[in-house]
């Protein structure tokens, strides 16, 4: 574990990593929101923000304060449902929206009530269309950031060791972006003019996908101009990746997920078997070996509010969002928190609803990323017609 000069040293480089992933200009409006467990990040990523010339404002709350808006009975669901149209104005107004992981204790959502859940999700809605460009006049939507940040309480519940999951996030966060562009760069010319991706490992994952003419997302810590310019807006620290918005409706299989936590409750689900068809999940063919009524009720939570966006022209609730290759060295294995798990070496992952802030078509609330074992094979077929193992086991092969 850190002393606490190491630690402030290690803030202050994280903070300085943040800030640089969404790209702060002198005169950018830059609103930072978080846990109250991390106020000194919070407050370093915004001293941070001021040296670039940029304009900050920070927000933070507590797991005490979230456990009695969910759990107090004076707090009604039909105030929880409307949208703060005051924050909605600033949303509006800023350039920037850097996020670090707002509960120190994940498993306090565990136990909030999913109809609150539900009208607080409905009720942001407008901010995330304009936060992310989902109606035609906050297009491309804000620069963005999702960072992690370690706790002891975190660590309880994802049951791993405290300096294991300091290391995945603080030490993930602090490889150098040159040293992750060098290895995304590499997986992303593997995958240039590829038709089709074919996933299988060896406990059940086996699916396809098609990614033709779909453009390649590299996950290396900075938000570049070139990835401006195209609209690839945002990222998350731990980075470390590359992902595509793969054809919707096509393509089929099983994918594997041994860990991952609820969207809405945060509850572990292990060992998830998710069947696709046509780009789509048969979400009552999902099986877990625990919570998986939560699972499909999160996704059926998510599809009633996309049949209320009058944006929305079809319902892509469950349709395939993203396949994404991780590639962090930092990483090594899965403890059910997407932000890390997702960027595990030879890890895969799909996901299912929102697509359309990184080059895909689907507009939804729904964006739930499931994770692979990191001993994934990986067979491209071209578009020439040619194939190519480019993984075995997790190890890339070319």
């Amino acid at each position: 574990m850190a002393s606490n000069k190491q630690m402030k040293e290690k803030i202050k480089q994280c903070a300085e990593n943040i800030v640089k992933c969404v790209n702060v200009k002198t005169n950018d409006c830059v609103f930072v929101k978080g846990g109250t467990y991390c106020q000194d990040l919070l407050e370093e990523v915004a001293l941070c923000v001021f040296r670039k010339g940029g304009l900050p404002h920070i927000t933070s709350t507590s797991d005490d304060y979230s456990r009695q808006v969910y759990g107090d009975g004076d707090i009604s669901i039909e105030t929880l449902g409307k949208t703060h149209k005051h924050l909605l104005k600033m949303i509006e107004n800023i350039d920037a929206y850097i996020v670090i992981e707002p509960m120190e204790d994940p498993s306090i959502q565990n136990d909030f009530p999913r109809e609150k859940l539900q009208a607080t999700s409905k009720a942001s809605s407008p901010i995330y269309d304009v936060l992310y460009g989902s109606k035609k006049e906050f297009e491309p939507g804000k620069r963005w950031v999702y960072a992690g940040w370690p706790s002891k309480k975190a660590a309880n519940y994802y049951n791993i060791d405290y300096s294991l999951y300091e290391q995945f996030i603080i030490d993930g966060m602090s490889v150098p972006p040159t040293e992750l562009r060098e290895i995304t760069d590499q997986l992303g010319k593997l995958f240039q003019k590829a038709k089709n991706v074919r996933v299988t490992d060896d406990l059940g994952t086996n699916f396809w996908l098609s990614t033709e003419n779909r453009r390649i997302n590299y996950d290396a810590g900075v938000l570049t101009e070139e990835m401006i310019s195209e609209g690839d807006l945002g990222g998350n620290l731990p980075a470390g990746e590359i992902f595509f918005a793969p054809i919707e409706t096509m393509g089929e299989g099983t994918i594997f997920c041994p860990l991952t936590n609820d969207r809405y409750s945060g509850k572990i689900l292990k060992n998830v078997e998710l069947p696709f068809k046509n780009g789509r999940l048969l979400i009552d063919e999902v099986n877990a070996d625990n919570n998986v009524e939560d699972l499909r009720a999160s996704f059926k939570q998510s599809e009633d509010i996309d049949k209320t966006n009058e944006n929305v022209s079809e319902i892509r609730t469950y349709n395939v969002a993203e396949l994404g290759i991780g590639c962090n060295p930092k990483i090594t294995k899965a403890i059910g928190y997407i932000l890390t798990d997702e960027k595990i070496n030879g890890s895969v992952h799909v996901a299912f609803g929102s697509n359309k802030m990184y080059g895909g078509t689907s507009v939804s609330r729904m964006h739930w990323d499931f994770v692979t074992d990191p001993r994934a094979n990986i067979e491209i077929e071209y578009v020439n017609g040619d194939k190519k193992t480019i993984m075995k086991n997790g190890i890339l092969t070319q």
